[in-house]
């Protein structure tokens, strides 16, 4: 068994400069804290166990996982950009005579063109921080939590030690919902009956669920938001491979003056426009996925499949039903838990609810996320080259 990640622990590895070595020792601290509480409170599925996959989710955009290759695919899959290449290549052609390039060579020059290139960066950096974001703060705390019931006693007078180190108020600021989430694991611990120890459970989680979608909304919504093309620099650059030479260039430039640009103007900007279309439709479907340790693909934007387990099919714990209320519209339910705006905090949190609920009691969650030789690569400072 792996030894329980200390402070300091955390502490380095939030302090690692390279993102993706940095997610992916995230990603396993967090599977090691995961075990780590069950071995201490049990009860179910602790919030680090769906984090675990969560951080594993974020690699991917941080490494852009085949993000290049998958929207060269779309792109020529696309009508609506085919016909605009074929224009462009045309109107191009007519404007540099026999100087300028085949139709042919200006259609894989501006394919060529559209490649991505960085252009996914502004996105893998904004999932990135919030990666970091949260480990730094709630993983952190998670460590400090153990170390002090290393004893594997639960104690009151610890309890409140432990909560002096968090700071009053709400968030994104404050850690309010973090006092609370630990002291009710630490009321799980404590409790002897089954359906309770799981609810106070599951409260626990949503609480610091809460506190941390609060605190990763500005990350969020910029990887949602990041345009994969800056619209100007694409059309500069889609002009600059239609004309490689200065002298075929200056035809274009005056072309322009004189009006008969227009149609290539026309087709470039239809191009830029659904390449941009498309690059954000993809950027969206790789965030509004989760790959669950079972192997299934969760949607996000679709109702969560499954039910809820029996201890949890209905919530009636003092102070809990009041938390559901205000995140989950339709309590009791996976009715509408789908996020039409991951976004949007109410949506997603609608989601996470329900999510934590279905899964609680799927001892896969505890599943380590990578393989042996895996943690040895990325734990020695080298990116594994087997699949992750």
């Amino acid at each position: 068994m792996n030894a329980i990640p200390t402070v300091a622990d955390v502490q380095r590895i939030a302090a690692l400069t390279d993102p993706v070595l940095r997610n992916l020792q995230i990603t396993q601290c967090y599977h090691e804290l995961a075990a780590a509480m069950a071995g201490l409170v049990g009860g179910g599925a602790n919030w680090c166990a769906v984090a675990t996959w969560a951080s594993k989710q974020a690699g991917q955009s941080i490494r852009q996982e085949d993000l290049q290759r998958a929207l060269r695919r779309r792109l020529r899959q696309s009508a609506d950009a085919g016909e605009a290449v074929q224009a462009m290549a045309a109107a191009g052609q007519e404007i540099a005579g026999d100087e300028g390039r085949s139709v042919a060579g200006a259609v894989e020059a501006l394919w060529d063109a559209l490649s991505p290139a960085a252009a996914f960066e502004r996105t893998a950096a904004a999932v990135a921080r919030g990666n970091r974001k949260v480990f730094e703060e709630i993983g952190l705390h998670f460590a400090r939590f153990l170390a002090l019931f290393a004893d594997g006693q639960p104690d009151e007078i610890r309890l409140a030690e432990f909560c002096q180190g968090l700071q009053p108020g709400a968030p994104p600021d404050g850690q309010l919902y973090l006092r609370q989430a630990f002291t009710h694991y630490h009321q799980a611990w404590t409790t002897a009956d089954g359906r309770a120890r799981a609810q106070w459970m599951l409260l626990a989680n949503l609480e610091i669920g809460f506190h941390e979608q609060t605190r990763l909304q500005p990350e969020i919504v910029e990887a949602m938001n990041a345009p994969v093309y800056d619209p100007r620099l694409l059309r500069r650059r889609l002009v600059a491979e239609l004309f490689p030479d200065p002298g075929v260039r200056l035809r274009y430039v005056l072309a322009g003056l004189g009006g008969r640009a227009r149609p290539l103007l026309q087709a470039r900007d239809h191009l830029a426009d659904e390449a941009t279309r498309i690059a954000r439709l993809l950027v969206t479907e790789r965030m509004m996925t989760l790959a669950m340790p079972d192997g299934q693909i969760l949607q996000l934007g679709e109702d969560l499949p499954g039910s809820f387990p029996d201890l949890l099919r209905t919530i009636d714990l003092p102070g809990f039903t009041a938390l559901l209320q205000e995140i989950d519209p339709t309590p009791d339910s996976l009715l509408d838990s789908g996020a039409v705006d991951w976004g949007r905090l109410p949506d997603r949190m609608h989601y996470i609810a329900d999510l934590f609920r279905v899964y609680h009691l799927d001892p896969r969650l505890f599943d380590p996320p990578f393989s042996p030789g895996q943690v040895a690569d990325f734990t020695a400072g080298r990116r594994p080259e087997d699949p992750l």
